[in-house]
């Protein structure tokens, strides 16, 4: 007994008490000297990606180019430049997790993770914060590079459209409605409304004002209705008042415009969720909605945004289980190997989710969540064999 206590039952012979033995947790200066392990190996890979990425992207751009008059080297390398940030975020999952082997298997080939667990700590306490670092490499991606290459990646889209393809943006959304832009023979026709809905897959604009354009930027005239329906390839404006130059405004019961637009070409058209920042995205979701369009796929371009720093963790416990686990038996290689294959894998999959997604109408949550959760529990359950099995 010891005092009032809890009795303690002794050991064999009259030997001291057993007691569990618990797992030594990590200093500070351990844990720190951990993350700069895993943050050198991270920076090493990462700057090798980008050197690729930029090579490979400026090479596509040339080939695109080629042929076109106002595309120069120094519009192309511009636009190779302003591209890469939105590019190689695409990579840093892979960054993170090559960088998690790297590391990890540096500190393994150097005996330090052994004489680590000789010493009784848990694979957990050196794994959790390299996790930790990763997370927050995670928050950072998503709350200020996401931001910069959105800025960057909107004047990469500018140089493409008028230099490599020729053409601008069909339709814009600002504070004061939507702003469409068609051309039909040589006119041009500038399209205001002050709001819109899509009424059985038919897109009605409202409060229309339309600003007809000739040869060489010359106004023509000014067409204002209260509504216009996208229909039979034409606009259809009823009770529509209509100002040509040089004659006074005359009253027409209905007035159609010809047009080539169609409402998926007009979807399309609206900015790329890739070319909005992480923090302005929940506002274009609702004006886009508020609009009567669908916006599922901005919705779900925020989400997988929110589920990175998840996916990032996950890819530390991958790389984590395969940098552990070699020994003479399976080899450097081998875990090298499983590594990438998990990795491809896990890329495809997202790809295929998110797809899934798009065509399927899977909620948003579910297919930007799932494969960052599943493969963070895959992970808890290798290391928990490895540690414990």
């Amino acid at each position: 007994m010891t005092g009032a206590g809890t009795p303690v039952a002794d050991g064999p012979h009259g030997a001291p008490p057993l007691r569990p033995v618990r797992p030594t947790r990590l200093s500070l200066g351990v844990s720190i000297y951990l993350v700069r392990q895993f943050l050198g190996a991270f920076l090493l890979v990462f700057i090798l990606f980008v050197a690729i990425i930029l090579i490979v992207d400026l090479i596509e751009l040339l080939r695109r180019a080629s042929g076109k008059e106002s595309a120069t080297f120094g519009v192309v390398l511009n636009m190779a430049i302003y591209k890469l940030p939105q590019t190689v975020q695409k990579t840093l999952p892979f960054a993170i997790l090559f960088g998690g082997m790297l590391g990890f298997w540096r500190l393994n080939r150097t005996s330090e993770l052994i004489a680590l667990r000789a010493s009784g700590v848990s694979v957990w306490h050196f794994v959790l914060p390299v996790v930790f670092a990763a997370a927050v490499l995670g928050v950072v991606k998503v709350s200020l590079i996401n931001p910069l290459g959105t800025i960057l990646i909107g004047r990469y889209e500018q140089l493409e459209n008028r230099h490599l393809k020729g053409r601008s943006p069909l339709m814009a959304t600002t504070t004061s409605g939507v702003w469409l832009r068609q051309s039909v023979d040589d006119r041009q026709a500038v399209i205001h409304a002050k709001g819109s809905s899509v009424q059985r897959d038919t897109l009605v604009l409202k409060n229309v004002m339309v600003l007809l354009y000739g040869p060489n930027d010359r106004f023509d005239g000014r067409i204002d209705s209260a509504s216009a329906e996208l229909r039979d390839r034409a606009w259809r404006m009823e009770n529509a008042w209509v100002s040509v130059r040089g004659e006074p405004p005359e009253r027409k019961a209905v007035y159609t415009i010809p047009t080539t637009l169609t409402l998926e070409s007009i979807q399309e058209s609206f900015s790329s969720p890739s070319s909005i920042s992480f923090w302005e995205l929940p506002r274009f979701i609702g004006a886009l909605e508020g609009l009567g369009f669908s916006a599922q796929r901005h919705r779900l371009h925020w989400h997988s945004l929110l589920a990175e720093p998840m996916l990032y963790c996950a890819m530390i416990l991958i790389a984590a289980v395969s940098s552990l686990r070699h020994n003479r038996r399976t080899g450097v290689l081998l875990a090298v190997a499983g590594g990438i294959g998990a990795g491809i894998v896990l890329f495809f999959v997202s790809d295929l989710v998110l797809a899934l997604a798009h065509s399927t109408g899977v909620p948003p949550v579910l297919a930007a969540w799932a494969p960052a959760l599943a493969t963070a529990f895959l992970g808890v359950t290798a290391l928990l064999h490895l540690e414990d099995g």
